[in-house]
């Protein structure tokens, strides 16, 4: 019933951990928030454009169960990460330790390596071991570690962590988290409200179908008053009007990690796309997505390389077809069903546009393909 709301077209879409298909009703909102406040009037459009930043951390707020204050807009989550990075003063100290894991993207670790103090060690979890499994994360997170860094779905392996357990562990230790969201927002569900996280970064290009550019950084109301951002600038400001080069003041919100004038493009599709899927609601999607990975591990269970506990397994399907791999490949492209592939295998993930004849299809193609 909601494939009529996407722009979907007659092939078979399953690539909804890389990028999810826009809404038909974007474009005209696009015209609505973005173009007609500078075409139709000869007033500056600044004024209605910036309401479009605050409809987009709005709509952050119903999704995950937040005041709206607590989220600022980031140009991707590398930005996002070096900036909370650089601006906590536990972070700063030359000794501080870091955790996360080897599973996690590569960019998180970059930034790791180039923001904090040369002197900071950061220890990975191997991939070898159990994400999802808490015993692990107790294994490595000890009294010394400054900060724990979670992605809630991994992209390579299928993989779901148990964030608030994670969380729990964290404040026991007296350990600051941060939770990774990239590959969980709008599928995942996550109430900030009761999972006592002190971070979160995420993006909207994957589930949320809102394109990229449209990133954000959470901070707890505790780290709030902490954190003291450097990479600023006049959005930064607790009154960016006041044109004052000799007077500094932090937004009093997450708005100090702003910065300058900010881009609002991928703000308005954004904020249009994610209060589409905050009304839907996170659970029902992610009841849909788990009953359509049922169906596939149904009928090519025996492939399967990803977990498929509801608990343990992330939005997306891992397949490994041995042999038949580029074969199947070739086959579900020239089909145009859209899968990708990584280091574990065939990447599969269904959506709330997506539905039993799409994983039908896919599964007599896979099936057909493996006899031949």
């Amino acid at each position: 019933m909601y494939k009529d709301d996407f722009n979907l077209t007659s092939g078979c879409y399953l690539l909804n951990h890389s990028v999810g298909r826009s809404l038909k009703s974007s474009q005209a909102d696009f015209n609505q928030h973005f173009f007609a406040p500078w075409q139709n009037t000869n007033k500056e459009p600044w004024q209605q454009w910036l309401g479009v930043i605050t409809r987009f951390t709005h709509a952050l707020g119903l999704l995950f169960n937040s005041p709206s204050e607590q989220f600022c807009p980031q140009v991707n989550l590398s930005s996002a990460l070096t900036k909370l990075l650089m601006s906590h003063p536990r972070l700063l100290n030359n000794h501080c330790k870091v955790l996360m894991a080897q599973s996690d993207f590569p960019s998180m670790g970059f930034v790791m390596q180039k923001a904090l103090p040369k002197t900071a060690s950061i220890e990975f979890i191997p991939e070898h071991l159990d994400i999802t499994d808490i015993a692990v994360w107790q294994q490595y997170l000890t009294a010394d570690t400054d900060l724990v860094f979670i992605s809630h779905a991994y992209s390579n392996t299928g993989q779901q962590a148990p964030v608030a357990k994670i969380a729990e562990l964290c404040v026991q230790n007296n350990s600051l988290s941060l939770v990774d969201v990239a590959q969980s927002a709008g599928v995942l569900p996550l109430d900030l409200s009761e999972v006592k996280v002190d971070f979160m970064i995420g993006s909207s290009v994957k589930w949320l179908c809102s394109g990229p550019g449209a990133a954000y950084l959470w901070l707890s109301k505790a780290q709030l008053k902490v954190c003291k951002p450097q990479d600023v600038g006049w959005f930064s400001h607790e009154n960016p009007f006041e044109f004052d080069i000799h007077h500094f003041e932090y937004h009093a919100t997450a708005l100090r990690f702003w910065g300058g004038t900010p881009s609002i493009a991928p703000f308005v599709i954004a904020g249009h796309s994610i209060n589409y899927f905050a009304n839907l609601g996170v659970e029902n999607i992610r009841a849909h997505n788990l009953s359509l990975l049922m169906l596939l591990n149904a009928e090519l269970g025996e492939f399967l390389v990803s977990p498929t506990a509801p608990e343990s397994c992330s939005a997306t399907a891992i397949f490994d077809f041995g042999a038949k791999q580029s074969t199947i490949i070739d086959a579900l492209s020239k089909a145009d069903i859209s899968v990708d592939v990584r280091a574990y295998g065939v990447r599969v993930s269904p959506h709330i546009y997506n539905d039993n004849v799409d994983m039908k299809r896919f599964i007599t193609l896979i099936k057909g393909t493996l006899l031949t």
